[in-house]
Order: structure tokens, then C-alpha cells, then sequence
């Protein structure tokens, strides 16, 4: 039996904090984190960008820059209002939600920029 590996997180320790599955994993480059968006727009999710200052990540709210983009099926245009959130937003996380209509949930949320 394989031992269970122990990912330690500390309130004084912001490294240390993990948001969502993804972020036990070593860290994704640019092509990673694209193809992760595209299984969103293909699966038929509607993406939204979301960001939130590091001290407040424990929190369920973080703030929606902009609209949810339903509908949109382009990838590169996704791509760049993250890039313009964590621009306009250079201390703050910034994460892609992928919202399932038919399960009336998230079906993804990946943090894509860490302050």
C-alpha cells in the first residue's frame, strides 16, 4: 500500500493554501491551462472569470470581472479577459469557472493566475 502524501496548509503560509484539484499538481504551463479552458467550451460550459485577493480566498466569494461569457465558444478570447483580469488585477488570483446549465452547477473551476 502506497503511502498518502501529506499537502500541509497554514492560514500565515498563502503558498501553502490549494483551491481546487488542480492545484495539487505541479503548476500548468500556458498550453495546459488552454487545453483545460477548451474542454470547458467543448463540453458546452459557459466560462466566467473570477478574482479575489489572496487574504480573502477562503471565502465562497470571489468577484466576477465582467459578465459570464455564455455562449462563447472561443478559447483565445476566454484566454484574454483572463489575461486582462489579472492585468487589471495584478494582487488578486484569478481563476476560469466552467458553469454546467444541465447540472446547474460548476462543472470546473481552475485557478489560473496566483498573486
Amino acid at each position: 500500500m502506497t503511502d498518502i502524501q501529506d499537502y500541509p496548509s497554514r492560514l500565515n503560509d498563502p503558498e501553502s493554501k490549494r483551491f481546487e484539484a488542480f492545484s495539487y499538481l505541479p503548476p500548468m504551463d500556458a498550453s495546459q491551462i488552454r487545453a483545460q479552458v477548451s474542454y470547458a467550451v467543448e463540453k458546452g460550459w459557459n466560462c466566467a472569470i473570477e478574482h479575489v485577493e489572496p487574504e480573502n480566498t477562503g471565502d465562497s466569494y470571489w468577484y466576477m470581472w465582467k459578465l459570464p461569457m455564455f455562449g462563447d465558444k472561443n478559447v483565445d478570447r476566454i484566454m484574454r479577459e483572463a489575461e486582462a483580469c489579472h492585468r487589471a488585477n495584478p494582487g488578486n488570483h484569478v481563476r476560469v469557472i466552467g458553469y454546467d446549465n444541465k447540472a446547474q452547477s460548476q462543472g470546473m473551476s481552475l485557478v489560473i493566475y496566483r498573486a
